[in-house]
């Protein structure tokens, strides 16, 4: 059910604004993750859990809606919107996303920036697929052609990948790191669609309030599942140890955490806007245009090399995202003008 109160400009500018936060997230959260690893981390589930751990930073755009609710409508204001059936399908996919974030930071941990980042962009084909069957959506000639170039382009920074393999780690870890990376790409491209699909299904209005309470709902699911996995591994006890041995001192050890955190809550909280003013597609057509921006910004933070495939990549996935959003010109275009001709149809009808 679609939030009618929310203006076509409105809904514009608040895709721009998302589009931007989950530009930081997407350019920021790899990066973060490696420089973690890179400082002399270890710890899986720690990463995972920071990657949903910041969702209580959601709470400050909620508290302000509420308080503009209150002043509104006065004490009739509801305090929360979300319903126990949606409740329910957040919290499991959460507990998805958790286990996606534990498959990635796995795989970030065998992995270069370069290679992990493969995540984002294979998940774009499962993710078309997912919405195929799970939101039954229809591919237009655009969509398919910048689905396939994001992905050939994605590819292709994978094809020399074996030549950056981080330095102590065996081959059989590398190939299991890729092996996680590519299965939580699978699981994350379900993710993205079956969010789309709780909107579509909701026997309600959807708002920017209930987006943000559905985002916090599916990050704390998250964030228990990987608090689990930390108890199990001990990681808890093991933070100060690690701070004390980090290569970047201790207190930047506390900072990459602290940041990192809110990093990754950037991505999230990006990915569930998009989907609200568009689609999962369009999620996911973002995340993978932005894969170069973070190869440029690995090289420059970590001393990546730039070849030949990810120059053909970076146009590949230019490419793409003008194919992409010219076809969704093209698309509101053609519906504008049929709401034209129906509504000087109807007028017609009515002055006869």
């Amino acid at each position: 059910m679609e939030d009618k109160g929310l203006s076509t400009k409105m809904r514009r500018i608040l895709l721009l604004v998302n589009c931007l936060i989950l530009a930081v997230g997407v350019c920021g959260g790899p990066l973060m993750m490696r420089l973690y690893y890179v400082g002399g981390g270890s710890r899986v589930w720690l990463s995972s859990w920071l990657q949903t751990g910041g969702w209580p930073l959601t709470l400050i755009p909620l508290a302000i809606l509420y308080f503009y609710r209150r002043k509104s409508k006065g004490a009739n204001a509801k305090f929360c919107l979300i319903t126990p059936q949606i409740f329910i399908v957040s919290f499991v996919i959460g507990v998805g996303t958790g286990i996606d974030n534990f498959l990635y930071s796995w795989g970030g941990s065998k992995l270069p920036v370069s290679t992990s980042s493969l995540l984002l962009a294979a998940q774009l084909g499962f993710t078309a697929v997912g919405a195929f069957f799970i939101v039954k959506l229809k591919f237009t000639p655009y969509s398919i052609n910048a689905v396939i170039l994001l992905t050939v382009g994605a590819v292709l920074l994978g094809i020399r990948s074996n030549g950056d393999k981080p330095e102590g780690v065996t081959s059989k870890a590398y190939v299991l790191g890729f092996i996680m990376t590519l299965l939580a790409a699978a699981l994350y491209g379900v993710i993205l669609p079956s969010i789309e699909l709780i909107y579509l299904k909701a026997k309600q209005a959807i708002t920017v309030t209930l987006v943000l309470e559905i985002q916090i709902v599916m990050c704390f699911a998250a964030t228990a599942f990987c608090t689990i996995g930390m108890v199990a591994n001990k990681d808890f006890q093991a933070i100060s140890r690690e701070a004390n041995q980090f290569n970047l001192e201790e207190a930047r050890y506390y900072t990459v955490i602290v940041w990192t955190a809110i990093i990754w809550q950037c991505f999230f909280v990006g990915a569930v806007g998009v989907i609200y003013c568009s689609s999962a597609l369009m999620s996911g057509v973002i995340i993978a245009v932005l894969l170069p921006v973070t190869e440029v910004l690995a090289i420059v933070f970590f001393s990546e090399k730039f070849s030949g495939e990810k120059g053909v990549s970076l146009f590949l996935s230019l490419w793409g995202f003008v194919s992409y959003f010219y076809g969704e010109f093209k698309q509101m275009k053609k519906q504008k003008n049929k709401s034209s001709e129906t509504e000087m149809t109807t007028t017609q009808i009515e002055s006869v």
